[in-house]
């Protein structure tokens, strides 16, 4: 398997005629072959046309169909994992061994919303029979259901090329809703993006699925991802990365004549609060899990906890002390873009220089002069010597500088996070109203303090999608309950819906009701007869036996 360069427009290749970009290692600083050829107008055009055409027939598919072309996909990218991570690993400086736990995760994302398909708890089905000699007037015969959108554009991330990307949780969860997608690949990773696509088009090709099931395009810029917004044909969008990405393709869906639906997951600080009692117990051990976990992939989780909210006491003092060695023994690490990188310095350059902010710990490469490269690099504004490595740098501040300056809630994406002193409980609740919505929410309290735990759950409940207590955010488990989602700017959609987990199916649906409709009119799935065997809400109970 090697890339070729071309988007592929359904079973045909894009067009020729686009500008070209290349791939490029991070680590080495340099353009990796092959050329890759940016998708034109026209290739957007067609592929919403191929998949418009496909829709029906999705809609039309059993559950249990597409839960063996999910299926066939996972198998396709067990049976690449090597190559795959190879090139995911040359073009994002991810660990192989984390790029080859992605595609596992992947290839497990695959297989459980297949399943979930083929059960069909997610269409929610209703029926409510007729009441003939109701009074004053008759009940008619009502049956509702999810019913898919239609076609769905899915953007690429750039910090997961395979579980927020081509195949990723965004594409397989459209697939299993029955949508056809167009995947608008990310240029940190085209050729990753090309191998993974090819391999879905062979399985559309083997499952005899239309030919509009599935397509993917290319480009540098971004121009041919506006232009799937605002195409007619698109149904709904998905998106992972930053919030002004998101912002900006929420605004261009709500202004289509026909606005849709745009799922982005954006900027996240995924605060922890960090209670006394839970000091005095496990000092050490929260100071070598919050380093493993903001550290995490050089920071660039989209769960990477960003702040860190203690009060001033002397144990405190000591804990950040703990984690400041574990800071300065920490190596500087390719990040996954020289973007990124350059954002990243932008940023800590910027919040250096807030008043009332002081740097907490950093990892500082030196250089031979014995200069720390990185700080040095910051007051020269120049450019690190290692053009894509950065070294951790975190920073602290109080309570009152916190809540007056907004800008220190917003997220940094790298090894950076901000600790907030905070002289009281009262002023860690300060805290907690004042953070912006996020991914995640993160708790540790001693034992008592469990017991007793005031409304400081209650207020960080209003501003994520997922609660962690005495663990840490970073990593995402893939089942039926996870929530990855919060209220904005986490997520466009006010943290209403979920990127992760079997629930993720239903932002690729809509509700529709059939009253008094004959049985050969009806779907399958609410038929009397119920020939795929799914859960429905029955006159209100929930059963799966025919009526």
């Amino acid at each position: 398997m090697k890339p070729e360069g071309a988007s592929l427009v359904g079973f045909g290749s894009g067009s020729p005629d686009g500008a070209i970009f290349r791939a490029f290692d991070p680590a080495l600083n340099t353009s990796i072959e092959p050329v890759f050829i940016s998708a034109t107008l026209a290739d957007a055009d067609r592929a919403a046309q191929l998949a418009t055409a496909a829709a029906p027939m999705w809609a039309a598919l059993s559950g249990a169909e597409r839960n063996l072309f999910l299926r066939l996909i996972a198998d396709k990218l067990a049976q690449h994992a090597a190559v795959l991570a190879a090139r995911a690993t040359q073009e994002t400086a991810i660990p192989l061994a984390r790029c080859e736990g992605e595609i596992g995760r992947t290839v497990g994302q695959l297989r459980l919303y297949g399943d979930a398909a083929e059960s069909g708890d997610w269409l929610d089905a209703r029926i409510e029979t007729a009441i003939p000699d109701r009074k004053p007037i008759p009940k008619p015969d009502h049956r509702s259901m999810m019913r898919p959108l239609g076609p769905v554009v899915v953007f690429g991330a750039s910090n997961f090329p395979f579980a927020y990307s081509v195949a990723g949780g965004d594409t397989a969860s459209a697939l299993a809703a029955g949508c056809p997608v167009i995947v608008k690949a990310h240029p940190a990773h085209p050729g990753t993006s090309d191998l993974v696509g090819r391999l879905i088009v062979e399985a559309v090709k083997e499952c005899g699925l239309p030919e509009g099931t599935f397509s993917l395009l290319f480009d540098a810029g971004i121009e041919i991802g506006q232009a799937l917004v605002k195409h007619p044909l698109v149904k709904a969008v998905g998106f992972t990365g930053s919030l002004r990405g998101g912002r900006a393709l929420a605004d261009a869906a709500a202004a289509r004549p026909e606005p849709i639906p745009v799922y982005a997951e954006m900027g996240s600080v995924n605060p922890v609060f960090i209670l006394p009692g839970a000091l005095a117990e496990r000092s050490a051990a929260l100071a070598g899990g919050l380093h493993a976990s903001a550290m995490l992939g050089v920071g660039q989780f989209c769960t990477n906890p960003g702040l860190i909210v203690l009060q001033r006491t002397g144990a405190a003092a000591e804990f950040i002390r703990a984690l400041t060695a574990k800071l300065a023994a920490t190596a500087e690490a390719t990040m996954l873009t020289p973007g990124i990188t350059a954002s990243f310095r932008k940023a800590l350059d910027i919040r250096s220089r807030i008043p009332g902010v002081r740097t907490v710990g950093a990892a500082l490469r030196r250089d031979e002069s014995g200069h720390s490269s990185v700080a040095k690099a910051m007051a020269d504004k120049k450019a690190p010597p290692t053009a894509n490595c950065s070294a951790p740098v975190w920073f602290e501040t109080d309570a009152v500088t916190f809540v007056r300056n907004h800008t220190l809630g917003e997220e940094i994406f790298g090894p950076s996070s901000l600790v907030v002193w905070c002289k009281d409980a009262a002023e860690m609740r300060e805290v907690a109203r004042h953070v912006e919505g996020s991914l995640t929410a993160t708790l540790h309290a001693g034992k008592s303090e469990e017991a007793q735990p005031g409304d400081l759950v209650a207020i960080l409940a209003a501003k994520a999608g997922r609660l962690v207590l005495n663990g840490f955010p970073t990593g995402v488990d893939v089942g039926h309950a996870m929530v990855h989602g919060g209220p904005y700017p986490a997520t466009s959609d006010g943290g209403r819906s979920t990127s992760v987990g079997t629930r993720a199916l239903t932002r690729w649906g809509r509700l529709i009701c059939y009253q008094n409709f004959s049985e050969n009119l009806l779907p399958p799935e609410l038929q009397s007869a119920n020939p795929r065997g799914v859960r429905r809400l029955v006159n209100g109970e929930w059963t799966i036996a025919a009526l």
